[in-house]
């Protein structure tokens, strides 16, 4: 099949300089590379086909033979852009790599360095369920969580007593195998040691050459006051352990809080739902109220009507890092009664009697009844008309 134009595959007009041939092959390059398009057939040619076109547009000699001469041109040519020229080694290619496309490869670098080294533990989350008490007065518990702990047989080593660990014979250390494909390393993980550059002579009978082991570990943790649904608290180096002496992750504490008998809870504000008899509501009373803080008296005035808050300053929760505390707000609910007797009945009839005669008494339903006239007096001139 015919090859393409090596300026059409790139992308870049005949008079492009350099630059904007290095910008549209590192694109090129990033987009169909096979390590990004494992499920992509396609993919691979196009990268070989963008590798190939930049090989000879990036090389000022081979550039000049292709535009005279076009493929032909450049077929039988050596030298030019060739990465492995003078028996470099891999980081002098990927120190080469990098000049020409910025970073992209100094993670590779970092991935040889680190690997087989010490490794940071993997975190942890665990959701500890509370009562609103705790969450607003603080509290000190136990929880108990499983974890990866290192293993006290071979203290994380992995090795059974008196072996030890020797270098993978199929990467020779390196813990990955590395394949060029034109002028790129593709590296994949070793398959024999798993990455670690190292294999064990005799794997630890207890951790089975893991270096940790499973474990229940029981942590006493405080409970600050003013924590609400959801908070997240980190807890550091209490996740799972390192490997090869590495420091251990971190706990996340999430809280979840039970909902409460009394209680229900709005930011650092708390309501409560105050039930009122009719008559209470219409003369006034003073009531016992509940706080996280002990019982507190409420005035509730004359003529209280259902629906009406009143707060009660600096009786809600505190806030989690300072600065005060939220507010107790005492919702008014007035009860109706139910399972009359024939004589609450008569009374309740002789009082709606008596307020019906008077607008003072029922202002609110005085004004509907009023309202209601007006509107059906509107529709039905609406409709004579």
């Amino acid at each position: 099949m015919d090859k393409r134009d090596y300026y059409e595959v790139l992308g870049v007009s005949k008079d492009a300089d350099l630059n904007d041939i290095k910008r549209s092959y590192r694109r090129l390059a990033m987009k169909f590379h096979p390590d990004r398009n494992s499920e992509d057939p396609k993919a691979e040619d196009k990268f070989k086909e963008a590798s190939e076109a930049f090989e000879v547009l990036s090389d000022s000699e081979k550039r000049t033979q292709y535009d005279n001469y076009g493929h032909v041109g450049v077929e039988n040519m050596t030298g030019g852009f060739n990465p492995f020229a003078n028996g470099s080694g891999l980081e002098d290619i990927l120190n080469n790599l990098d000049s020409v496309f910025g970073n992209m490869f100094q993670d590779v670098r970092h991935t040889r360095t680190a690997r087989g080294g010490a490794a940071r533990g993997a975190d942890l989350s665990y959701t500890l369920t509370i009562d609103l008490e705790q969450a607003v007065s603080g509290d000190k518990v136990e929880i108990e969580i499983p974890t990866l702990r290192t293993c006290k047989e071979c203290n994380g080593s992995g090795a059974a007593a008196g072996t030890s660990s020797r270098s993978c014979p199929d990467c020779g250390g390196s813990g990955m195998h590395q394949t060029r494909q034109n002028f790129f390393f593709i590296q994949r993980t070793c398959g024999r040691c798993h990455g670690e550059g190292e294999i064990l002579e005799k794997p630890c009978s207890r951790c089975r050459g893991q270096g940790r082991t499973q474990q229940n570990k029981t942590l006493s943790v405080s409970i600050p006051p003013g924590v609400d649904q959801d908070t997240t608290l980190r807890i550091s180096n209490e996740g799972q352990s390192g490997t090869k002496g590495g420091p251990a992750g971190d706990l996340f504490l999430r809280f979840k809080l039970r909902p409460h008998s009394v209680f229900t809870r709005e930011g650092n504000n708390l309501i409560c739902e105050v039930p009122l008899t009719f008559t209470q509501a219409a003369l006034g009373v003073e009531i016992d109220i509940p706080t996280m803080q002990g019982s507190v008296k409420l005035r509730i005035p004359s003529e209280t009507q259902t629906g009406k808050l009143f707060r009660l300053r600096g009786r809600g929760v505190p806030a989690l890092r300072g600065g005060g505390h939220g507010d107790l707000l005492c919702r008014v609910a007035v009860e109706t009664p139910v399972n009359l007797t024939s004589r609450q009945r008569e009374l309740l009839e002789e009082l709606e009697d008596s307020c019906r005669s008077s607008e003072r008494n029922i202002p609110k339903g005085q004004s509907f009844l009023s309202a209601m006239k007006q509107f059906f007096e509107k529709i039905t001139k609406k409709q004579q008309n």
